[in-house]
């Protein structure tokens, strides 16, 4: 079963991926060490959702970003850099008295003890998104609307806003949910915890990694977390070096009502179809930098979601698009070109596991002649 695809409602004209959430300036330091000793930092731009609409614009894809950007110079360079991807911008909104969010960060990997990181999001514009000042047409307009944890953990009323954006309607758009857990965002405990597994449980698609499931909800292994979350139509498992397990299903009964907010049971199966378990393992990649690879392994699963390719197509452009990331410095990069990523994806299961993929795979001149024996 090739598990649901987008709504595919006036797909001619609609935007096909629209994502919410807190983009900041980010500062990236000129050399390694502590903060206090870097002596000089670059500018660049980050947030888990704008990094999947940015993927997915330079795949070929319509993305809008809908933010809340202060208005100052630091919201005009985010505003400006996200628009440079070909993402529409348009329904981002200006906050006259808060400011756009910065955050500084180390040059080693997030994963080792001496990484730092120093934000100054607190009661930054994007916190201050709530129900009553959203743009929800354009937020309803594209076929996927994309959500993260991140967004919940930002105030009181950004958590009440994605509660309204999850919430069953008739027509609802397809609702992707990165859990994203960050405990340092958190202040009430266990809050954190509930909260991420209630969104996740009302939303159609979901990603979530073994680790995090783990750490807030005290649940191990795939099936476990399958168990955990049984509503989603789609349930996507990152297990790291392991690679991915998805889990889909017939669509489920239920208050989504009309079009199951958008999803469609592609295969026709009934509703109460037994889930398909896929298992793609990882890709061997020469890795520069692990910041941004899960934003870019969601925009590359949902990009061959939105061209019905089968899950495990979906797992792998998810790999190869993350791969491009993992091989620069920064969040975000030009993807493969598609003709290229789609012959990477049909390689049998043989010749896949023998990829190799470090700095500079994705030019147009690599192909599949980058297969190797170990």
């Amino acid at each position: 079963m090739p598990g649901p695809a987008a709504g595919t409602a006036d797909a001619a004209t609609s935007t096909d991926v629209v994502c919410l959430g807190e983009s900041m300036v980010t500062f990236l330091p000129s050399q390694p060490g502590r903060l206090a000793d870097v002596p000089s930092f670059g500018r660049g731009i980050g947030g888990a959702e704008s990094n999947v609409a940015c993927a997915l614009a330079a795949a070929g894809h319509r993305a809008a970003w809908v933010g809340r950007v202060g208005a100052d110079g630091f919201g005009d360079h985010l505003v400006e850099t996200i628009a440079s991807y070909g993402v529409d911008t348009s329904a981002v909104r200006r906050d006259p008295v808060r400011p756009t969010g910065i955050y500084f960060r180390t040059a080693t990997d997030r994963g080792t003890d001496t990484h730092e990181v120093a934000y100054y999001r607190a009661g930054s514009a994007a916190s201050a998104m709530s129900p009553a000042n959203v743009p929800y047409e354009e937020l309803f307009a594209g076929r996927i609307l994309h959500l993260s944890g991140i967004t919940a953990a930002l105030s009181g009323d950004c958590l009440a806003l994605l509660r309204e954006l999850t919430a069953p309607r008739p027509g609802r758009p397809l609702v992707s949910f990165d859990v994203n857990h960050r405990p340092h965002l958190w202040r009430g405990g266990d809050a954190d915890a509930s909260v991420l597994l209630e969104l996740a449980r009302r939303s159609d698609l979901v990603f979530v990694g073994e680790d995090e499931a783990e750490e807030a909800w005290g649940i191990v292994g795939a099936e476990a977390i399958r168990a955990a979350l049984p509503e989603p139509a789609v349930v996507v498992v990152k297990r790291g070096s392991a690679g991915a397990t998805v889990f889909a299903s017939g669509l489920r009964p239920g208050p989504r009502s009309s079009n199951a907010g958008g999803v469609e049971n592609a295969a026709g199966e009934s509703e109460n179809a037994p889930d398909t378990v896929t298992l793609v393992p990882a890709l061997r990649v020469a890795v520069v930098a692990a910041v941004g690879a899960g934003d870019a392994f969601a925009a590359g699963f949902l990009s061959a979601t939105l061209r019905g390719l089968p899950v495990r197509d979906r797992v792998r452009h998810g790999h190869l698009m993350a791969a491009a990331v993992l091989t620069v410095p920064g969040d975000l990069t030009d993807p493969p070109a598609r003709d290229h990523a789609d012959r990477l994806a049909a390689l049998d299961d043989d010749a896949w596991g023998r990829l190799r993929l470090g700095p500079g795979w994705t030019a147009a001149d690599r192909a599949p002649e980058e297969v190797r024996t170990p």
